[in-house]
């Protein structure tokens, strides 16, 4: 008897558990790719049947890599091209389904030291430090899968065969390693719980209950009222992305919900996923939803620094699964976790991908894809909704023209516009807006002495700093110098201070744009690009209680960087031409030109550029390249209150890595450019790992609650 699982006195056999992989793994998948993902699952764990992997599980002696085996006994299901290429999908999976899918390689590859498909499969069976492991033909039948259907698909558009082929190796590796994971967990601990019961029923009429109780008295209410009706009249169909263009302050979050819901229903979807760019924006939507949700419809929150912990209807553990699969009702997630999970090559992050199918996904502020990246993420939005019975909707209140790219990159494919009449826009207007050309900050500041409240709103943070002190009166600072939790605590003194009408200036980073609920009389706002100007006018009169309110674009000496300076050339160029930035035409013309000037970036950041055959896609090198957040950072801790020091005391004697604590500091945590800010405060001496194994500040004098961490404090000290 062979075993692929010992936990205490239980044993798992081999055949029992790749039956039961396999049949999940199929189960998992859409009907294209059934058979592949059953194959996948029969031939994973083959390699367990050495004997050299017997001793090492049930003894801990020796080493045996098991994973490439099945991979290899592959290659014998199959003589023709066709039949190689179509294996090729599994071997890719089954090689990499502990350590991640491998690059494809070439045939120089060499068997002793690379790690590629290639090198893999040419170890063979008597390949040093390998064993016997063919007494699997006595308990398991590897048949050769029915692949044909999925060859016509992929093969049917030459230009997206690499695309889809290496979309679907990504999918059938999903499926694999999930139900290779979930069967390990159920063997080890069967009472492990999973899953919800969500009822959507009830959660729908508690928002419709909610969005009903809304006054439609004055006529921006009305105007309000018409587009939600609009948008929801027209969301009937199966269009695989639907496009919600509505302006800021149209109730576009509550009504996007409302629409999935409905989807949901009438199209007998499972889930809703909803993505978010800023974890700032997911707390309080998160917060939203589940004060009108009730106990109907748990919610999964998954980002970076959420605490699980802080949820009390479900269990801490019960979450973190989900958070593995999304196998929960709704998901709320960053559009980092989204499509680095969508490009990931570890189980980690890919294990997720297959129950994006039969979903709807909302992606909250839609034009905040990076240029750079849209190509893969609108190819992976467009093969989510064609092939995975999953539909899309696109919010933004200034959404680009996507369907010439989308049209580029993916063949048959459908797009829906929920609302075709935009007469009601101009009711949202709530603002004006000026150029003032070139100026100083110092002229900034005085001309924002002139307004009750006002926001001022710049490119980097050491300008933000820099205009900070030279404010008098009443004021606040906003950035990611400072920590999440002191940012969440000066938003709460900002909204009460205005509330009470107080004289206030705000001087902030673009981090208030998106997601913070505050209105200003006037906003003033640092040359940038035209969404983040319009963003930053959803800041200005946002209750509508002035007649207008202004919003005053500014430039000074300071450059912007890279792919800000492109886009504020462009805005520049609309305001020397005296054209209205508002406007749909604008808009329009704002982001063919931006796309325009980026072509060759976006043509060639693709998984299929420069690949030559689907024996040579670069799966892992491709992933590690995928990155949404461009410039490495590096945490640090600022303990200065009672609870760091608690968590950090936590940390310093935790014997399981502290994971659940790490989660918990990133609240008190502030974020340094790897090159530049961090190796500066490292050779300062002001920041130390050697204590609690992560970064923290050793001297409080470098860090300011209002303004956040300096780390050339001294010489602020000296000097100004």
């Amino acid at each position: 008897m062979k075993y692929a699982h010992v936990f205490g006195n239980k044993k798992q056999t081999i055949s029992e558990h790749v039956n039961n992989v396999a049949n999940l793994a199929s189960v998992f998948s859409c009907e294209l790719v059934k058979s592949l993902t059953y194959v996948a699952g029969m031939a994973h764990d083959i390699g367990k049947y050495s004997d050299d992997f017997q001793r090492r599980l049930l003894y801990g002696t020796g080493k045996f890599e098991h994973s490439s085996c099945g991979a290899i006994e592959l290659n014998g299901l199959g003589e023709s091209d066709k039949d190689k290429c179509m294996l090729l999908m599994i071997q890719y999976c089954v090689a990499g389904h502990h350590t991640g899918l491998p690059d494809g390689g070439t045939k120089a590859d060499s068997a002793d030291g690379d790690t590629t498909l290639c090198s893999r499969l040419k170890r063979g069976k008597n390949y040093t430090g390998s064993a016997d492991y063919s007494s699997y033909k006595e308990e398991i039948v590897l048949e050769k899968p029915d692949y044909h259907k999925l060859f016509l698909e992929i093969t049917k558009n030459p230009d997206e065969m690499v695309e889809k082929y290496s979309f679907f190796v990504r999918y059938i590796f999903s499926c694999l390693t999930d139900a290779d994971f979930i069967d390990t967990e159920k063997f080890c601990n069967p009472d492990i719980e999973r899953g919800f019961n969500p009822d959507f029923a009830e959660t729908e009429r508690l928002l419709n209950e909610k969005i009903d109780g809304f006054s439609a008295d004055t006529l921006l209410q009305k105007s309000r009222r018409l587009l939600q009706d609009q948008a929801y009249m027209n969301s009937g169909d199966n269009s695989n992305i639907s496009i919600l263009n509505m302006p800021t302050g149209s109730g576009k979050t509550l009504c996007s919900m409302k629409i999935a819901l409905r989807k949901l229903r009438e199209h007998g979807k499972k889930r809703i996923i909803y993505v978010i760019p800023y974890t700032s924006i997911i707390e309080q939507t998160a917060d939203v939803f589940n004060s009108i949700f009730e106990d109907s419809t748990d919610i999964i929150q998954h980002y970076s620094n959420y605490d699980y912990s802080s949820d009390d209807s479900i269990t801490a553990e019960k979450i973190k699964r989900s958070t593995e699969n999304w196998d929960a009702p709704i998901v709320i997630t960053t559009s980092v976790q989204f499509f680095q999970s969508l490009y990931h090559y570890r189980s980690s992050g890919l294990r997720k991908m297959h129950n994006m199918a039969d979903s709807v996904i909302v992606f909250d502020e839609i034009h905040m894809l990076p240029v750079e990246l849209i190509q893969p993420c609108l190819r992976g939005i467009g093969y989510i909704t064609k092939y995975l019975n999953s539909e899309a909707i696109f919010l933004s209140a200034t959404m680009p023209d996507y369907r010439p790219l989308l049209n580029s990159f993916i063949s048959e494919y459908t797009f829906k516009e929920l609302i075709t009449d935009k007469s009601s826009f101009k009711y949202f207007q709530k603002c004006r807006y000026s150029y003032l050309g070139k100026t100083d900050i110092e002229s900034i500041a005085f001309s924002s002495s002139n307004h009750n409240n006002s926001l001022i709103i710049v490119n980097s943070r050491k300008t933000a700093r820099e205009l900070y002190k030279l404010i008098s009166g009443k004021k606040y600072h906003l950035s990611t110098y400072m920590t999440p939790e002191d940012r969440s605590e000066t938003i709460k003194m900002i909204r009460n201070d205005i509330e009470n009408d107080e004289n206030i200036t705000v001087v902030s980073t673009s981090l208030v744009e998106a997601g913070v609920d505050l209105s200003f009389e006037a906003v003033y706002r640092q040359l940038a690009g035209l969404d983040s100007i319009l963003q930053s006018g959803g800041r200005c009169n946002r209750e509508g209680k002035l007649e207008y309110g202004d919003v005053y674009i500014f430039e000074t000496d300071e450059k912007p960087q890279g792919e800000i300076q492109v886009r504020a050339n462009i805005v520049k160029e609309m305001f020397n031409k005296n054209m209205d930035i508002t406007s749909d035409e604008c808009v329009k013309s704002y982001y063919s030109k931006l796309f325009a000037f980026s072509n060759e970036q976006i043509q060639e950041n693709s998984i299929s550029y420069k690949v030559t055959g689907f024996d040579n896609i670069p799966f892992r090198t491709y992933a590690e390249k995928f990155q949404f957040i461009k410039e490495e950072t590096v945490g640090i801790v600022i303990n200065n209150n009672d609870k760091t020091s608690e968590l950090l005391s936590k940390l310093k004697y935790s014997d399981n890595g502290g994971k659940n604590i790490k989660r918990k500091l990133q609240r008190y945590t502030v974020s340094l450019k790897m090159r530049g800010e961090f190796d500066e405060a490292l050779s300062l001496g002001i920041i130390d790992n050697s204590e609690y194994g992560i970064f923290v500040l050793t001297n409080n004098d470098y860090y300011d609650p209002e303004t956040g961490l300096n780390i050339r404090y001294q010489n602020d000290y000296f000097w100004d």
